[in-house]
């Protein structure tokens, strides 16, 4: 039957897993049968108002009660518990936070003791890294050889800044992650035909991407304004990291044009909710067991 998404080149990339709490999953991991994943819709909550109905942040104003029942519910969904979960602190910086066991729960059963953080990696089994969207791009990243995952959020500032590099070097760092091994997806967020930006805008993607990527990545229109590609520009920079392409999977899903089935802040402004991005390694008992 379907969420009655619109994709748009027709192809559905995405598995729309159809539950209670329904959620978008990629087959790209999938296949590799060492991760809990998703991304969040509005439908399968019980928030009320113009947070309907799954709003996944306790910072806009929500029921807190609400929010942990709505993660209880997509947590419950993907096999993941709310005590399992860490969140980000997102603020549009290009932070990528190392998660350990003393974070298990932070941001959501226990207080977080820190700020800035828009990407987390981790390597510990059973930690769901959790990250939030309204029309920015969610970065996915799984390494099955070095069973490490990463998440990370990536609007303009965050694509100008690569905070997809980022993360990809970090998991490099701390976790001797190859490139070559890395799974990667650009999650459902805003499209081109629906992200006009200012020349200000513009000009920090000039500085930060090569003169010969421009004309894939914006267009100028005859009042000044532009149109502006993050799906294109965070591929170009999980290629850069040294990604291969064959391990991309690149959206088709744009939040704006499903605003109905998924929170967008250029579709409503402030009045909405959050999606949110999940990620986990799966623990081994639980790998074995199926």
């Amino acid at each position: 039957m379907g969420l009655g998404l619109n994709y748009k080149n027709g192809k559905h990339i995405f598995n729309e897993v159809e539950k209670d709490t329904p959620y978008l999953s990629y087959p790209l991991f999938e296949k590799t049968g060492i991760v809990r994943h998703g991304f969040s819709t509005r439908l399968g909550g019980v928030s009320e108002g113009y947070f309907a109905s799954l709003n996944l942040s306790f910072d806009r104003g929500d029921d807190k009660e609400a929010v942990m029942e709505n993660f209880r519910r997509i947590g419950e969904s993907m096999g993941v518990r709310c005590e399992d979960m860490v969140l980000s602190k997102q603020t549009h910086t290009t932070n990528v936070r190392v998660v350990t066991e003393e974070d298990r729960g932070k941001g959501i059963v226990k207080e977080r003791d820190y700020t800035d953080v828009d990407g987390l990696v981790t390597n510990i089994p059973g930690i769901c890294l959790v990250t939030s969207y309204a029309d920015c791009v969610p970065l996915y990243f799984v390494d099955p050889v070095r069973k490490v995952i990463g998440l990370s959020h990536s609007g303009w500032r965050g694509t100008v800044g690569k905070i997809g590099r980022k993360t990809v070097q970090l998991m490099q760092e701390k976790f001797s992650s190859d490139p070559a091994d890395i799974l990667a997806a650009v999650g459902p967020s805003v499209c081109m035909e629906c992200y006009e930006v200012s020349s200000d805008v513009i000009d920090r993607f000039k500085e930060s991407f090569e003169e010969k990527f421009w004309e894939e990545l914006f267009y100028e229109k005859p009042d000044g304004k532009y149109q502006l590609d993050l799906w294109k520009a965070n591929e170009r920079i999980l290629l850069e990291a040294g990604i291969v392409p064959e391990h991309i999977a690149v959206t088709n899903v744009c939040t704006h044009c499903n605003s109905r089935i998924l929170y967008s802040h250029r579709a409503t402004g402030d009045k909405r909710g959050n999606l949110c991005a999940f990620l986990a390694l799966k623990e081994q008992h639980v790998m074995e067991t199926g």
